[in-house]
Parts: structure tokens; sequence; C-alpha cells
């Protein structure tokens, strides 16, 4: 079994690491129904394990690159990788519709607007406080707090090191995952029980995945209405992080 098992890593890694992430994704919604009720979102709980596998792949080997570090599973670097992260966008903006865009009207337009830049200098802000005062790691993090899609993408545009840009997507990932698991917690208190409130709701949050987990958990009936806004944030974030809030913050800080 062991002889199978590299050689299928060797030869078709990106197999292999789909097969994993598949396991990963299966236990994780086994936990989320028999062990949290569905309180807590199969997703959140999976990006909670993929850090736990990454951090134990890590420590093992002392490298770089989690679990892709160990031969066997080689295969996520290439899944987990810039070329995957790409046609992840590309293929988030092709999915939207614009003439349901539009149903979003100007509540969608103020919601992305303030959920762009309100996140933005939170995780700029956080950067200051842990000692990152250049602009462009300042820059870099607060472009996480976005998502943790525009701040890979971000650093690499203006130049960020390695681990600023690791730290700009756990600055995303804690947030997505804190989407998922306070949605259904606070639902109810905000109104959030109708496409209007769901609509502007994944516009303020941002968060793709956190928002679908979330509206998952409180009302599926929701999901399409709050990712519709939810979606834009990655496009958006890609295309004002690197230029207009970059000059921003260079302006403000120096180089």
């Amino acid at each position: 079994m062991g002889e199978l098992l590299t050689r299928l890593s060797n030869e078709h890694g990106l197999i292999m690491a789909f097969a994993v992430v598949g396991a990963v994704m299966w236990i994780s919604y086994q936990i989320s129904k028999h062990l949290t009720f569905g309180r807590i979102h199969g997703s959140a709980i999976a990006i909670v394990l993929g850090l736990a596998l990454a951090y134990a792949g890590g420590i093992s080997t002392g490298g770089k690159n989690g679990l892709a570090d160990i031969p066997l599973f080689a295969g996520l670097g290439l899944l987990g990788g810039a070329m995957i992260r790409d046609f992840a966008i590309v293929a988030t903006a092709f999915e939207v519709d614009v003439k349901e865009a539009k149903r979003a009207g100007l509540l969608g337009v103020i919601a992305l607007t303030i959920g762009t830049i309100l996140p933005f200098i939170v995780g700029s802000s956080v950067a200051v406080a842990f000692g990152y005062t250049d602009a462009i790691s300042m820059t870099t993090i607060g472009a996480g707090a976005i998502t943790y899609i525009v701040g890979p993408v971000t650093g690499s545009a203006i130049g960020a090191s390695s681990p600023v840009m690791a730290l700009s997507i756990a600055t995303g990932v804690f947030k997505a995952v804190l989407v998922m698991i306070g949605t259904p917690f606070v639902a109810k208190t905000i109104g959030l029980d109708n496409p209007r409130s769901a609509m502007a709701f994944g516009g303020l949050m941002g968060t793709v995945s956190g928002v679908t987990g979330g509206l998952a958990a409180t009302d599926p009936r929701l999901v399409p209405y709050g990712a519709l806004t939810a979606t834009f944030h990655t496009g958006i974030g890609c295309l004002v992080a690197p230029s207009i809030f970059y000059l921003i913050v260079r302006a403000i800080v120096g180089g």
C-alpha cells in the first residue's frame, strides 16, 4: 500500500492532492453534522483542520510549505499554488451574472464600498500595532483583511516578502472562519432573514467562503444572495489594493 501511494503521489500528485482535500472535507462535514449539529459549518472546520495539518507538516519536516514538503503530499503545492489561485479568481468572475448583480442596487454598492475600505483600514492598523510600519507590509496585510486571496495578490504586485504575504493570508483566513462561525449566532439580532439583508451582509463581510458557510448554517436559501455581493470583493480588492490603497498608504507613511 505504501509503495502504491508513493507511486501515485509521484506520478499523479495533483490527483493525490484532490483526494486529500476531499478526505479533509468529508471528515469536516461529519464533525459538523454529528458533533456541532450544524451550528459550525463544515467549511470552517475544514479550514481549521487544513491549517493544523499544514502546521504539523511544517514542524515535522522543518520546511516552509506545510504538507507539501512531505513527498507523499507534494501535489498540494500545485493545488495551493498561484496558478490554481488565479484560476479560481477568474472562475469566480465568470460566474457573476450582471443582471442578478443589479438587484443589489445602491445597497450593494454601499456595502461593497464599506466592506472593502473598512477591513483594509483595520488590517493596516493591526499591522502597525505589530511593528509593520512600511507601506508595502501595511498594504499587503490590510489587503489580506479584505480577503485571503487579495492579500497575496497585492503582496506579489508590490513586492512584499513571503512572511508578510503569509500573514496577509492568515488574516483573511481568520476573518473567514470568524464570519462562518459567528453568522448563525448574530443572524437573528441583525435581521439576517431575507435576500436584501443577505446582499448587504455579503457586501460588508466580503469573504465568499465565510459568507456562504455562515449563511448555509443560518438559512441555505440566503446563500446565493450573500455570495452575489461577496464575490465582487476579490476582484475589487485585487484592483484597488495594489494601486489606489498602496499609493494612499505610501503617501501617508512614506516608502
